[in-house]
């Protein structure tokens, strides 16, 4: 077995780590688990920390619980946030939890016949029939509020403004965590829960719950909030989240996130974000630290990230993709789909030309259907020199006509004038 804690440790994955764990992980496989509220039907990059902990943990020998929280999701974690969460519907909840469950089987081991294929398991299952009157009988009195009160979670929000404050319903979700991680310990043998920093107290009231009731043992482990170099929040975009659903963030778009990475950042992402051995990290680390303008480190965090999310053919697209400002040809471009053609090209500027108005003369399009040079003699001048291209193809003439066969996606046509002026033409 692979010593999973010391694993985390080089990796910079560890944050909080209770005594006993790394010697309790390797006395032989255990159970552990991390939990995700399905408040939207797709993960995002900040999920992937944990979910990358859970890889790292079955591939070291052990058995990883994925839980899908559709009760706790009902009610939502107070846990670093500034007010409280929009309750979702159980319908809602059911098409997320299935929509997150494929995507995990992308990163864990759901199907083998190993001990120590993954599971998923949704805590509505033993939350649905539990009536409350039970559950505060049974469960309720064995957590004081006093120490709920204590954890930071419930002091942040309780000391800001008592308009905001914090509902009973949010109160109750450390207690139904913590319910969690029992009822995982009782039934699965979990003895290790999972997180991010911010679970902290979440989890340990799991530990504490699990002794006071049983009188078991029970470890947690938490890695940090993944910050950007310059303070501020991982994984969020002028557009907003990186999702690993495609159709809500397109492979082209999540390549790009992260080749586009500051290279303090690449340098903790690469050991994070990647199953690269130490070896291969140190040694792109060293050879980007020597040449930081070759961007190595950058492109390799990128394919790494985007094959192990979107699959190898999607990582290929998207880099043929990230290729066509400086060069690509016409067949790749068309290749594009529109959503993919309309990011590389996002901000170049853009013309309407009714269709109606096509076939016509190039130099009529460049200077009178569009002002993509200031007269027919600047054309005229720059077409001769070989300096326009369109859709990637050199136009070779002055007598070269534009017409429907060069619309690409039903509605665009690409020029590019000189070697990094782009225009977008909508044919509309």
């Amino acid at each position: 077995m692979k010593n999973f804690v010391e694993e985390l440790r080089w990796r910079g994955m560890i944050q909080d780590i209770m005594p006993g764990t790394e010697e309790k992980l390797m006395e032989g496989p255990q159970a552990a688990y991390v939990g995700i509220d399905p408040t939207a039907d797709s993960l995002h990059i900040g999920h992937l920390v944990s979910v990358m902990i859970l890889k790292h943990f079955q591939r070291c020998g052990h058995k990883p619980y994925a839980l899908v929280g559709g009760a706790t999701g009902m009610i939502g974690d107070p846990s670093m946030k500034s007010a409280e969460r929009n309750l979702l519907d159980e319908e809602t909840l059911n098409h997320n939890v299935e929509c997150i469950k494929a995507q995990l089987s992308r990163f864990l081991d759901f199907d083998s016949t190993a001990p120590n294929k993954a599971e998923l398991v949704n805590n509505y299952e033993w939350m649905k029939d539990y009536t409350f009157i039970n559950f505060i009988r049974d469960i309720g009195k064995h957590i004081t509020v006093n120490y709920m009160m204590a954890k930071d979670s419930v002091k942040k929000r309780l000391s800001r403004d008592s308009s905001e404050g914090m509902s009973f319903t949010e109160f109750s979700y450390q207690l139904m965590q913590g319910y969690d991680f029992y009822w995982l310990w009782k039934n699965k043998g979990c003895v290790l829960q999972l997180g991010g920093s911010d679970q902290w107290g979440n989890i340990t009231t799991g530990t504490e719950l699990i002794r006071r009731m049983d009188g078991g043992e029970a470890f947690a482990l938490t890695c940090p909030l993944i910050r950007k170099a310059d303070g501020t929040k991982f994984g969020k975009t002028e557009k907003g989240n990186i999702w690993l659903d495609a159709e809500r963030t397109s492979p082209y778009e999540f390549y790009q996130f992260w080749l586009n990475v500051a290279d303090n950042d690449a340098e903790s992402y690469i050991r994070i974000f990647t199953m690269l051995d130490r070896e291969t990290i140190e040694s792109l680390i060293a050879r980007h630290r020597e040449n930081p303008g070759a961007r190595e480190l950058q492109k390799v965090l990128a394919r790494e990230v985007t094959v192990m999310c979107h699959g190898q053919e999607a990582y290929d697209k998207a880099l043929e993709a990230s290729q066509m400002l400086f060069g690509g040809n016409s067949e790749a471009l068309r290749r594009l789909d529109e959503r993919t053609f309309l990011a590389v090209f996002a901000d170049v500027p853009s013309f309407d030309v009714p269709r109606s108005e096509l076939p016509c003369n190039v130099l009529d399009f460049l200077a009178v259907k569009t002002a993509i040079l200031p007269s027919k003699g600047e054309a005229r001048k720059m077409v001769q020199n070989g300096g326009v291209s369109v859709n990637k193809d050199k136009v070779a003439g002055i007598e070269r006509e534009i017409g429907p066969d060069d619309i690409v996606n039903g509605h665009y046509i690409l020029v590019q004038r000189g070697k990094k002026n782009y225009f977008i033409v909508n044919i509309i």
